[in-house]
């Protein structure tokens, strides 16, 4: 069984919750209450590899909470700071060096509250009517006053994948890539197409090589700002590389024995994208045979 990055989680989410008034204002006066601790989006880690945690009380006066979940019974909760923008563009070094420390149950934790924070700090204003919205269903929703419309978060999803030919698996880098890194390639699923679909034409679009069958592998959250990122392999039906170099600064061939080197920290092919990193998973199962 593959574990992804930030998959795992071990909170209760609590639905039901989510609907009762009452028993949400009982969890969030409840003294084992607990605030995720994040300071400019980013999360606090104990030497454990834990998230960092405090009291409720430790919010500005005007902070709104959304429910995470319970932990064995017990309320936790992250901070929505009003007029708080959203996160930067760009993830910072102490970020990604969180986020190699970090359990994996913890992980999906962050990635939670990251994305839930995230879409409120984008979505203050009614798409129906323009008003301003208010939080509800213990953070999982907003309501506009006006024209009573409910919105709620959302989930973008993503096709990344490699091909494969003759036991190559195509990889790609980014011009924003560090140097000397390469991953799978990406792209957002379009209106009316299907995963197998996006997974042709992304790798059509982006190395210019014609796929075939297309098989499932595993699947991740990614919560910059919110994507389901969907890892699959493609068999390509050829191996020219054609590159669209507004997507994509280079890509090559390697084989499962140059990956494997890699991911032991023995190869110089290329960087392999982080443990955290869906594609990382990818790159693991299809060298040793598990997808």
């Amino acid at each position: 069984m593959l574990t992804p990055g930030f998959t795992g989680g071990t909170l209760d989410r609590a639905d039901a919750m989510r609907h009762d008034d009452d028993a949400l204002a009982a969890a969030m006066g409840n003294w084992q209450a607990r605030l995720l601790v994040l300071h400019n989006w980013e999360p606090e880690v104990t030497d454990d590899g834990r998230l960092g945690w405090t009291m409720l009380t430790e919010a500005p006066d005007d902070a709104e909470f959304v429910l995470l979940g319970l932990d064995r019974g017990r309320p936790r909760f992250a901070a929505l700071l009003p007029g708080q923008g959203a996160p930067p563009p760009f993830r910072s070094p102490t970020l990604f060096n969180a986020l190699e420390q970090l359990q994996p149950g913890e992980a999906a934790t962050f990635a939670t509250a990251r994305s839930l924070l995230d879409w409120h700090a984008r979505h203050g204003f009614c798409a129906r009517c323009g008003t301003a919205t208010a939080i509800f269903r213990a953070g999982w929703g907003r309501r506009c006053p006006n024209c009573r419309a409910e919105h709620f978060p959302r989930t973008d999803p993503v096709v990344i994948m490699i091909a494969e030919h003759n036991g190559r698996a195509l990889i790609g880098r980014q011009p924003s890539f560090p140097a000397g890194r390469y991953s799978a390639l990406a792209g957002f699923l379009e209106p009316g197409e299907s995963i197998e679909e996006a997974v042709r034409r992304e790798i059509g679009e982006e190395a210019g090589v014609e796929v075939g069958a297309v098989r499932y592998v595993a699947s991740q959250p990614w919560p910059f700002p919110s994507q389901l990122m969907i890892a699959c392999i493609g068999q390509a039906l050829t191996d020219q590389i054609m590159l669209d170099t507004n997507e994509l600064e280079d890509a090559k061939w390697v084989s499962r024995a140059e990956v494997l080197a890699v991911l032991n920290g023995t190869g110089d092919a290329f960087i392999a994208p982080p443990p955290y990193a869906i594609a990382h998973t990818l790159l693991d199962a299809w060298a040793r045979e598990l997808a």
